[in-house]
């Protein structure tokens, strides 16, 4: 069974070469594991808790799309999207925003410092502080549990945002009586490279002290590296590797060999301007084939946004009816389900048994879903073209045998006719869901 790990991309600035070595090599690498469903979405709701500046947000979701396309993502292989193209997510966001509890936000730590800032200023404590700000972690949350993520790889300082997404799918779970999420797991990678910046602190664009991944070619780049803070030692003695700001960023990027190669030019006495040239020259040799394809990319948006268009309608393929249980589960059903529910007035009597219900889709394809008598849905159809083999298929399940029509997979279980599965498990059904459903089918045979 695969394990589907998911990884979000704000979209509030230009890539380095910090991000590079420290979250898109990783998570690119880590996506082609066997056994990996990998979701990687670009978080460009979140961008606008900390960037009002539309121009900014708009050219960073093309430069970070472009970079990680760029960078080897294989997007036939995995799902990549962008946040905003999934209306499920705010949707979920407020249903998972009416079971949160405010004293949970309370103790975010985003907020916390926030409030601590302006009280350390003398002002009101939620001076400045957004709804945006305040409810992230909910938002967060629906990012994850929208496609039942497993695992989730992320930086400590995001760690408890994990488990409040933990916390808010329980108290959905709770509250509804099912199993409706999973619950996602924190995975840190402790052997991630975090890269010095050009003064020694950690590589950021909030301390200005970045070398670009791709922008502004190989000049920027060469720049940028012969900017980088060294000692005062003069060509000829012997240069202390270990605590050099050079050498820790040119293993990041070399073999074992290459690493002790020049740290050993380095203790016998290489200039610095040698040594930043031979970082510059590695790293130019590294990103160069990488840059080209970004460039590309850049020249031509269109390729990108059919790539991200084709990857939400992927994603889209679980959320939309995943999003059609949940509102089921709330109460937002259609009437007549809810009436059924409730239970109708006698002359409608025959309408609380099981029972199929077929709709046209939104991509305009004729489909149907088997409904148990208190309204829970047990299948959903593939997608026909024509309604009349969808009414045939119908017929056909509701007169066949329940127990070899249906049969039970891997991520559920699907309705087989003549070898082809015609429906299958709603997203999150559990196994006692199998049996309800041949029941409703043996139910509908002997009326």
């Amino acid at each position: 069974m695969n394990t589907r790990v998911l990884t979000g991309i704000t979209t509030s600035g230009t890539p380095h070469l910090g991000n590079y070595a420290g979250a898109i090599r990783p998570a690119v690498q880590a996506s082609t594991q066997p056994g990996v469903d990998a979701f990687f979405f670009m978080a460009d709701y979140h961008a606008l808790i900390k960037c009002d500046d539309p121009v900014r947000v708009a050219r960073s979701r093309l430069e970070i799309a472009a970079t990680w396309l760029a960078v080897g993502l294989d997007h036939e292989r995995v799902t990549f999207y962008r946040q905003s193209d999934i209306p499920e997510i705010p949707e979920l966001t407020w249903m998972l925003n009416c079971v949160t509890a405010k004293g949970l936000m309370n103790r975010a730590h985003a907020y916390k410092a926030a409030v601590d800032q302006n009280e350390a200023k003398g002002v009101e404590p939620d001076d400045g502080v957004t709804m945006g700000l305040f409810s992230y972690p909910v938002l967060m949350a629906a990012d994850i549990v929208m496609f039942n993520a497993n695992k989730v790889p992320v930086g400590r300082d995001q760690i408890q945002h994990l488990e409040m997404a933990r916390d808010i799918a329980q108290r959905f779970n709770h509250l509804y009586g099912r199993d409706y999420f999973t619950l996602p797991e924190v995975v840190i990678e402790e052997e991630v490279a975090t890269l010095p910046g050009l003064d020694g602190r950690k590589m950021s664009k909030s301390y200005n002290n970045t070398i670009p991944l791709f922008e502004g070619g190989a000049s920027a780049l060469r720049a940028s590296v012969m900017r980088i803070v060294t000692d005062s030692r003069q060509p000829g003695e012997p240069k202390d590797a270990e605590n050099s700001h050079l050498y820790t960023i040119y293993r990041a990027f070399a073999t074992p060999q290459q690493s002790a190669a020049f740290r050993k030019q380095l203790e016998e006495g290489m200039g610095w301007g040698d040594a930043k040239q031979a970082l510059y020259d590695h790293l130019e040799n590294l990103l160069a084939p990488m840059r080209e394809k970004y460039f590309d990319l850049m020249a031509n948006p269109g390729r990108i946004e059919d790539i991200l268009q084709a990857g939400a309608a992927k994603a889209r393929k679980l959320s939309t009816p995943f999003m059609q249980e949940l509102r089921q589960a709330v109460g937002l059903r259609n009437l007549q389900v809810a009436s059924a529910a409730q239970g109708a007035p006698a002359k409608k009597e025959k309408g609380k048994g099981a029972r199929f219900v077929s709709f046209r889709d939104e991509d305009g394809g004729f489909r149907f879903r088997l409904l148990a008598a208190d309204g829970e849905e047990l299948l959903l159809s593939q997608r026909f073209a024509d309604p009349k083999e969808a009414g045939a298929l119908m017929r056909r399940l509701q007169s066949e045998p329940a127990d070899a029509v249906l049969q039970a997979d891997g991520q559920g279980y699907a309705a087989v006719i003549d070898g082809v599965a015609v429906a299958a498990a709603p997203a999150g059904a559990q196994a006692e869901a199998l049996e309800r459903a041949r029941a409703a089918l043996a139910s509908m045979a002997q009326e």
